[in-house]
């Protein structure tokens, strides 16, 4: 069992006519943020089967699924390193991990990448970890998959009812140029208002005037109506 076996397991399950509303979906096209990205057409539990026949991969072989131009294989090899982060026993192991996807952080160049794994790697590796100083590197990047990983990673924190660096990043990032950030951030910023409503109302009493639309609205979502159209009002 190697990469070049998942790879073509990915291949013998391509769905041509998926992948070309894929390529839409993703937006694949000539200026847009996934140029280029190539796929299968294959739908993600799909994945994650195939995944689970190569569940202990070195990470020589992960290394070839991650610099591959198939956006399945790149999500095989991170889902792999998602698996093998949340076996592993001993810190130095996840230690190696979480650095090794660091080292690959570019390679997960499209949100759906980011979003299904970072969490359960990088979230979860700081989660007990008072120095959190790589998200504030990560959201200072040029790149912006790696700014994104940064505020989704704090997912992890939020369901432990830890909200300072998400809040924090929000700010940060609450400016950001891609509507993709936009989003993010808003969807991080309702992650905590689920867990702690006030903590999200202060946020926004400070930050309404200067908040994008997407992000406010994706904040807000869980409001009632009559909350959402005070803060829209402002």
């Amino acid at each position: 069992m190697n990469a070049e076996f998942i790879l073509q397991e990915l291949l013998s399950v391509a769905n041509p006519e998926k992948a070309k509303f894929l390529q839409g979906f993703f937006k694949t096209g000539k200026g847009q943020y996934a140029e280029g990205d190539v796929l299968l057409g294959i739908v993600v539990p799909l994945t994650r089967d195939i995944v689970k026949r190569c569940p202990q991969l070195p990470f020589n072989e992960i290394q070839i699924l991650l610099d591959s131009e198939y956006h399945e294989a790149r999500l095989a090899g991170l889902l792999l390193l998602m698996k093998q982060f949340k076996k592993a026993k001993e810190e130095k192991e996840r230690k190696e991990i979480f650095d090794f996807y660091l080292q690959n952080a570019h390679r997960a160049n499209n949100w759906d990448l980011v979003d299904v794994t970072c969490r359960d790697v990088i979230g979860l590796y700081l989660l007990d970890k008072e120095d959190r100083r790589v998200l504030y590197q990560l959201a200072e990047s040029d790149n912006l998959w790696e700014q994104r990983i940064a505020i989704v990673s704090t997912w992890m924190f939020i369901k432990y009812k830890q909200f300072d660096d998400t809040l924090a990043l929000s700010e940060k990032l609450l400016n950001h140029k891609h509507d993709l950030m936009h989003k993010a951030v808003g969807w991080m910023l309702r992650e905590v208002g689920k867990k702690n409503k006030e903590t999200l109302v202060d946020f926004l009493e400070i930050h309404y005037k200067n908040m994008p639309r997407t992000a406010l609205r994706y904040a807000i979502e869980h409001f009632t109506p009559e909350e959402r159209a005070y803060f829209m009002k402002k």
